[in-house]
Parts: structure tokens; sequence; C-alpha cells
């Protein structure tokens, strides 16, 4: 059985092929600049690169030029698209829908509930697997929802102090996200550690942030809310805010409310505090040049990290491993640094020297931790595979 897992971004698209028996990954590829003249296709098969420059106006498209290169015959490692059993998306907000669901109406409908929640995500999902529906009806189209993994997590966790009815209504409540990479982590640290009853705090820390904690591999609390513009700073978007700010800023500048959304979308988080960027790469060195607000930045990220990692440990009761994974988590030593400074006491030792090496899957913690702390590069698109076959099995 192969299936297709793709990852939607909002000008990109990045695949990889699994052949599930055995579990190997035969191919990974994307389309880059999507919408634009010149997109660029890239397709990686038995360690040859394969590139051209195509027009994909969407994300339909591409999800049709990678399966042209996975069929070509010069390079390909399909005869044809039938042989792809599913297609697999790492779905961010399906609402009432969670887990991993077989596309239809009803759960495109879903994802149209919270397309407000989730703008950056759901939208150009959903388009996607509207067009696949008609172009490619023989393919089941599969969506392993992000928010999936957190189902566990109690319900004094879950609500806000909100009015009741607006959970019961419309469904407001802390749904998290980024559950697919926080799965990966619970069940490799879990192998790494030989432990199946782990209290562990899981830190995947990158272009959007959360921490999550788990117990025995199931979600127990996590950083992010209702929607995943929520939790920790990110990028450019902002986390968590006070909503009563906002009536502040409309009657100073005219902006509507709607605008005021979406500078918070589009131009908040380390962005927005910085001025500079919200790339922690430039921040640092911005910061290393003296530039005041890229420290800030950085050092509000830092302590919005700790702050949750506090309140998980003291959920855990305890912590029996610490791990980083994401972009930044997996490569920004002074990041894994700063938050773990000064923990020893709760039994958080970094080892300096193994984590300024590290690289890759890789342990960083000192011998007198009583927490293991690891470096974990995910694998969202094992777990979305994963989760599509189980669920083809079923069907």
């Amino acid at each position: 059985m192969r299936i297709l897992v793709a990852n939607l971004g909002s000008t990109s698209f990045k695949y990889g092929l699994f052949e599930m028996a055995g579990e190997r990954q035969l191919a990974r590829g994307g389309v880059e600049r999507i919408g634009q003249p010149e997109s660029r296709c890239f397709v990686e098969i038995g360690g040859r690169r394969q590139e051209q420059i195509a027009a994909v106006p969407d994300h339909a498209v591409a999800v049709q030029q990678c399966l042209a290169q996975l069929t070509d015959p010069r390079y390909g490692c399909l005869q044809d698209v039938s042989q792809v059993a599913a297609i697999g998306f790492k779905a961010v907000h399906g609402g009432r829908y969670r887990g991993v669901q077989r596309v239809t109406p009803d759960v495109l409908a879903a994802m149209e509930e919270m397309a407000a929640v989730a703008p950056a995500h759901n939208p150009m999902y959903i388009r996607a697997m509207r067009q696949l529906s008609e172009q490619l009806p023989e393919i089941p189209l599969i969506a392993a929802f992000e928010t999936g993994f957190h189902a566990t997590v109690p319900e004094r966790w879950r609500h806000y102090a909100a009015p009741y009815a607006w959970a019961e209504k419309y469904q407001i409540q802390r749904w998290g996200f980024h559950g697919a990479s926080h799965r990966y982590i619970a069940m490799r640290t879990a192998q790494l550690l030989g432990r199946e009853d782990l209290r562990l705090i899981s830190c995947h820390l990158g272009g959007s942030s959360s921490l999550c904690a788990i117990r025995a591999g199931r979600s127990v609390a996590t950083s992010m809310g209702m929607s995943p513009q929520s939790g920790l700073p990110h990028n450019n978007r902002t986390g968590d805010f006070d909503p009563f700010a906002l009536p502040v800023v409309m009657q100073a500048t005219g902006k509507s409310l709607d605008q005021l959304l979406r500078e918070l979308a589009e131009q908040g988080g380390l962005l927005g505090v910085s001025g500079v960027s919200g790339d922690l790469r430039d921040l640092a060195q911005a910061a290393a040049e003296g530039n005041r607000r890229a420290q800030l930045a950085l050092d509000l990220f830092h302590t919005e990290i700790r702050r949750w990692l506090g309140g998980l440990l003291v959920e855990l009761g305890g912590l029996d491993a610490l791990v980083f994974t994401g972009g930044i988590g997996e490569n920004a030593a002074d990041t894994r640094a700063a938050v773990c400074a000064n923990l020893d006491q709760l039994g958080i030792c970094l080892d300096p020297q193994a984590n300024a090496r590290a690289r890759g899957e890789t342990a960083v913690h000192a011998a007198a931790s009583r927490a293991a702390i690891w470096v974990v590069p995910t694998n969202e698109e094992w777990i979305v595979a994963r989760q599509a076959r189980d669920l083809l099995d079923t069907l």
C-alpha cells in the first residue's frame, strides 16, 4: 500500500510518498511559489533530485504536478496514479470532526465552520480537497486533524472561563494543535527511553510553536487553544493576547476588528515585537549587533516557553523527559539553553557541550539531570501515513 502525504503552506506544497509494507519513504518533493508565474517543482527519488519550473496556480494543480513527477517514465517510482491508495492531509482544524476522517462534503463543511479560526490553513486545504475530489475521484482523500491527539486532554484544561453556552453552542474551547508532531515525539521518546509511562513535555518550536504535556503517550495539556494563533508567540502570529485590548486600538486607529485580527495574525509575534523578522536566525544576528527590540523578541519568546513549561511540569507532577523538536527546537542551541537555564532544582540540567554540538536525534542532558533532555527531529508525515493506512484498513 502506498500513501501520499500532503502538507500545504500558503504558497507551498510538500509531500512524501510512503510504501507502508516495510514503512519505506519512496520519494519526497514539493512545489514552491504557488500562484506565481514561475513555480519551482522538485522531487527526490532514490537519492536523485529533479527540478523544473512550471506554472502552478493552486494547490490542487500542485498535487497533480507531484503525481506527474512520481509517474514520470524517466525517473518516477510509480507506473500509474492508481498505485496511490490514498492521499493523506495533515489537516489543521475540523471542529466537530477530530482524529482521522475520510474527506466527505460534511467534513469539508465542518472545516469551513472553522475557517475563521484557522484562516492561514483551512481555506487552502478545503480548496485543494474539493478540487482533488472532482479531478481524482478514484483516490480516497483522508484528513488527519491536528486536534485529534489532544482529545484526551481533561475537561478542566479544555474549557475557557467564558459562558458555558459558548462551548456547547459554538465549540469555544482549547483544541490544541501540532498533534502529529507531538504524537510522533511521544512515540519516539518512549522507544528511546524504553518506557511507556513517561511524563514528557514536547516542545515543538518553529514558525509556529506549542508545548504539550504527555503522560503515558497521551496528551493531557497543551499551550495552543481555540486557534493556531494562540499560545506561544509565533513568527508573525501574536500568540495569547487579551481581547479587551482590541477596543482600545480600534478607537485609537479607526481600524475594524477584521483589520486588527489580520494584523495580529500576520504582523504580530516575533516579527511584530522586533520590527526585524520572525526568523530566530535574523533576530539573533540583529540582537548581536545591538538591536534592542530583536533582543526583546528573543527574551519574550524564551520567557513564554518557560512559563508554559513550568505550568505543564506542575500538571504532570514531575518530569521524566523534555524533548525539543521543530525547526527551532532542533537547530537553535541558544534557545534550548535559555529555556533550561537555572532549572537545576527542578531536575532539568542541560549539558552545554552536548547542547552546542547537537545534530539530529541526540541526548543533551547533563549526568546530574533527573529528567532526560533530548533533541528529536519530528516526522509528522509518517504519523499521517500510518493514520491514513489504519483508516483505510477499516473501510
